[in-house]
């Protein structure tokens, strides 16, 4: 740690470079940066570090919301894999942005200490991963939208995987190809 910098520098920039997929046309990312006074993403807005480890343990990017499902200043653009070199992420939140009717990226499954998920109304489309049924330590998931029903799930079985979940939002996901529910 240099001169009282706690942000760990291969965290730092993967953060950068997740940055660097993002549009952020409102400048809610302004404090990230290479900047001598920027230099610790740990006290950048959205990111929480672990005060012993300080390794990134939160990204709390949630659009900011006008009135009760109206997002105002969304990150858009698309959700980059250096999030996978976060290797401590706990906790993320990238709910009320607009990522333009994406897909849900697979590699999300791969945060393996995730025990927060929150997506809801950030436009994806399609399919939900069954690859988010490999979060075993998972409790919070949230996906879906407040109206369109853009996201569907044929297969719930990456559901039933999820064993320490304990709260489950999927508002408007369309569930009426789902033909294993009761399986388990």
């Amino acid at each position: 740690m240099k001169d009282g910098i706690r942000c760990i520098e291969e965290e730092r920039e993967a953060l950068l470079k997740f940055k660097d997929e993002l549009i952020d046309e409102y400048g809610r990312l302004s404090s990230w940066g290479n900047e001598k006074y920027k230099e610790d993403c740990c006290k950048w807005s959205g990111v929480s570090c672990d005060n012993q480890t300080n390794h990134i343990v939160r990204l709390d990017l949630r659009g900011l919301l006008y009135g009760e499902y109206e997002s105002t200043a969304p990150l858009k653009g698309k959700i980059s894999i250096w999030l996978l070199e976060i290797h401590h992420l706990k906790r993320l939140d990238l709910s009320f942005n607009d990522f333009n009717y994406s897909r849900i990226p697979q590699f999300i499954g791969s945060l393996g200490r995730l025990q927060y998920l929150d997506l809801f109304d950030s436009n994806f489309i399609g399919e939900i991963p069954h690859h988010l049924g490999n979060l075993s330590e998972l409790k919070f998931l949230s996906l879906g939208s407040s109206n369109d029903g853009s996201l569907t799930s044929t297969n719930l079985d990456w559901l039933s995987r999820l064993h320490s979940l304990s709260g489950l939002i999927m508002d408007s996901v369309n569930l009426t190809l789902a033909t294993d529910w009761f399986k388990q």
